[in-house]
């Protein structure tokens, strides 16, 4: 049941025997274990509860508050096999939110959502959060298309107080919530940001604490240490294998010199918050327990009220803490440090060694992730980039590696497991990783900086003013550029080449294969010109078939993808195949004898495979058409000589490109249009996009689908302009 004030003021006052302590010093904190079937200590298999009768009473977060603490880690309990029992059939974010169950509830019975407001930062810890504000029942459509998203989002639900995906957004959020409650006069003024201690090595964070500070804002911030600063943590580095993080070290440091704090010790130390009266009579215990737990910390520095460390699964401490916390008068900023283990209570996710961060599905007896039947035919493309970069560094002993806590991500923990030395997590701080890179350059050596397309949008301030401006041969490598699947819109990386496309000195290119992102990368570290751009998507190769049959590429010796990339011309394409197939004289067979009967797909990226497959069945379809399929390879420089002959010879072009609108296509259209090779309106041109909305969580080929980026829109496009199919008139009441 809740802890009204009086109770709380009377548990304040209380004399000591009336708690149990729970100091733990952090070196042998084992924090216990709810029960399960299989004790953890016995191995495999693994398995749940066989009813939830607690959570099957819980619809909304208010069906929680007659729970007592037995039933509140009871409930607990259910609430993590619910988490398991879906993820391990949907995949998803499993290690983040099993970390934070105890924590869930503790919030959820505490505050009252919606008219308080819990800010997740990142939110990818959010699958327990959902199941209690009403979400369990589509729980199973979790990150596919038409279900829910993996992250908070304010359109699903009036719980999901602010969207995420990027981290170190909450305590800003939380903070302008605060004030804007308090500008409204509202009646409550709660605001929760849960922030991580990876998300608040993020500089943002401190900027948000920094004012909230100085301001005074009401806020609490759940600081969840659970020592997981990167993707994964562990990576050899220039750092060593240590979390990429002073910052993790000071908090570290935080819980073994301090002991974990029980609701006794931390209401003789919560003087502070306390009316001054109360402050007065209360002011030598405050003394004494201030002398017990040591005293000021970088975030009272900051002006935030430190409480902590408190052990984070232990809802007996929690929830009299978080109640403490809620009823205070004070509007000074609060720091709520808990320690937590992420992936807490299945054993499978403990022991691995990104604590099963991210999975597919898996088997929830074993935590084995399931395979899939037809193993991939190639590599993926993180990985030849990663063994592609090696190659190079093993060559120029001036190329280092330069992760924004994403070494698994980016392919950066095979990089430094050959060459620790020269690999830098720099924790989750893009701004910092390009300023960084920038000044590596300036001091002779090749950074590669390789961060997502969609946190790369975090340092575009950096690219303009550090590196372009001053043409530094910053090597940006962009991995996961387009779409990429169920982590839906926060994620996808479809807006660098617009952002990138304005800025002057920046050479932009994007490998339609795994070939050719070899080439680049060979490419990138000769070129010292000025900062250059590698973009490619989430994915794998094609391997040696497809490339040979449908690309045309020459084998090694043994018939294998060559391994060793060659350097290219800068701001040079390539024509792939020409009317009629790779190899054939289309005129001589009969096809495009007039310029009206040739059509040019002109491809940036790796929806090269998708044109040259349309090409292919274009001419299945139509005898006289004529096709040609040429790879920019380069947005900047653009080939004008090519883009001039495609123009010259051919009545129709399509460019396609796995970007949003203003990018590549725009590119070319804005040549031609400067070229006058529009004035006589004898070419068409389209340019096939990403389409300006949002696109939500989907398997990546039903986000193509949704784009219109597949083989069969590129054909009908194709088609429509060569006049070879009908294109249907609408009526008025169509749009109706």
């Amino acid at each position: 049941m809740r802890l009204n004030l009086a109770a709380a003021a009377l548990l304040f006052a209380s004399s000591a025997t009336a708690f149990t302590p729970a100091f733990h010093n952090v070196a042998t904190f084992t924090p216990t274990r709810l029960a399960m079937s299989n004790s953890p200590d016995n191995g495999p298999p693994y398995s749940g509860p066989l009813s939830k009768p607690l959570l099957d009473r819980v619809n909304s977060p208010a069906d929680m508050n007659n729970m007592d603490l037995s039933e509140l880690k009871q409930l607990a309990h259910e609430l993590r096999w619910e988490v398991l029992e879906n993820v391990s059939k949907t995949g998803g974010h499993l290690s983040s939110s099993l970390g934070v169950i105890e924590l869930t509830v503790a919030l959820h019975y505490v505050f009252d959502m919606p008219e308080d407001d819990i800010v997740w930062d990142v939110s990818h810890q959010c699958y327990p959060h959902k199941i209690l504000t009403g979400r369990r029942d589509k729980m199973p459509t979790l990150r596919q298309l038409g279900g829910i998203s993996g992250f908070c989002k304010r359109s699903e639900s009036v719980y999901d107080s602010f969207g995420a995906g990027h981290s170190t957004t909450s305590i800003s959020a939380a903070q302008g919530m605060s004030v804007g409650k308090s500008m409204l006069n509202k009646r409550r003024n709660n605001n929760i940001a849960v922030i991580g201690d990876g998300a608040i090595t993020g500089g943002m964070a401190y900027e948000a604490m920094n004012s909230a500070g100085y301001l005074r804002t009401r806020m609490i911030v759940v600081l969840n240490d659970n020592g997981q600063v990167s993707l994964p943590t562990g990576t050899q580095t220039a750092g060593g294998v240590v979390p990429a993080s002073q910052l993790s070290a000071y908090t570290s440091n935080l819980l073994v010199s301090k002991p974990f704090q029980d609701f006794r010790s931390f209401a003789k130390n919560f003087n502070k918050l306390l009316p001054g009266d109360v402050q007065n009579l209360n002011k030598r215990i405050d003394e004494y327990a201030r002398g017990m737990v040591s005293g000021g910390t970088l975030f009272e520095e900051l002006g935030f009220y430190y409480v902590g460390p408190v052990d984070g699964h232990d809802l007996d401490n929690m929830v009299p803490i978080l109640e403490k916390l809620r009823d205070s008068g004070d509007d000074k900023p609060v720091l709520l440090h808990i320690k937590t283990t992420k992936g807490y209570g299945y054993p499978p996710a403990e022991k691995a060694s990104d604590r099963m961060h991210g999975v597919g599905k898996f088997n929830l007896g074993t935590g084995v992730q399931f395979k899939s039947k037809t193993p991939p035919v190639a590599p993926s493309l993180t990985s030849v980039f990663a063994n592609a970069l090696i190659e190079q560094a093993t060559e120029d002993r001036s190329i280092v590696a330069i992760t924004a806590a994403m070494p698994g991500g980016t392919g950066l923990d095979i990089f430094g497991k050959r060459f620790p030395k020269r690999t830098f997590d720099v924790g989750i701080a893009e701004q910092h990783a390009a300023t960084f890179a920038a000044g590596m350059a300036c001091e002779g050596l090749k950074p590669f900086c390789c961060i997502y397309s969609t946190f790369m949008q975090r340092a575009y301030d950096q690219v303009i003013h550090d590196i372009a401006i001053q043409k530094l041969p910053v090597r940006m490598i962009l991995d996961r550029a387009g779409l990429v699947g169920n982590d839906g819109p926060t994620h996808h990386g479809g807006h660098d080449l617009a952002y990138m496309g304005t800025i002057p000195n920046l050479t932009i290119c994007a490998p339609s294969d795994e070939v050719e992102l070899r080439n680049m990368i060979a490419t990138s570290a000769k070129f010292d010109e000025g900062p250059i751009v590698v973009r490619y998507p989430r994915g794998t190769g094609y391997g040696a078939d497809i490339l040979t049959e449908l690309f045309g590429y020459e084998m090694d010796e043994n018939g294998e993808v060559p391994l060793k990339g060659v350097e290219l011309p800068i701001g040079k394409g390539r024509i792939i195949r020409g009317p009629g197939g790779l190899n054939a004289n289309g005129s001589a067979a009969g096809r495009g004898k007039t310029r009206k009967d040739r059509v040019a797909i002109l491809s940036f990226g790796t929806r090269l495979h998708e044109s040259l497959v349309a090409a292919k069945e274009i001419e299945e379809e139509d005898s006289s058409l004529g096709v040609t399929v040429a790879d920019a390879r380069f947005m900047k420089p653009l080939d004008i000589d090519l883009v001039r002959e495609l123009a010259k010879d051919n009545s129709v072009i399509v460019t396609i490109e796995e970007g949003t609108i203003g990018g590549f296509g725009d590119h070319v259209l804005h040549f031609l249009a400067l070229d006058g090779a529009l004035d006589k309106g004898e070419l068409k041109i389209r340019p096939m996009v990403l389409p300006d909305v949002n696109i939500e969580t989907a398997t990546q080929f039903e986000q193509y689908e949704q784009a219109g980026l597949n083989s069969r829109h590129i054909k009908g496009t194709v088609l429509r302009l060569a006049e070879k199919i009908e294109v249907p008139v609408l009526q008025e009441d169509s749009f109706a």
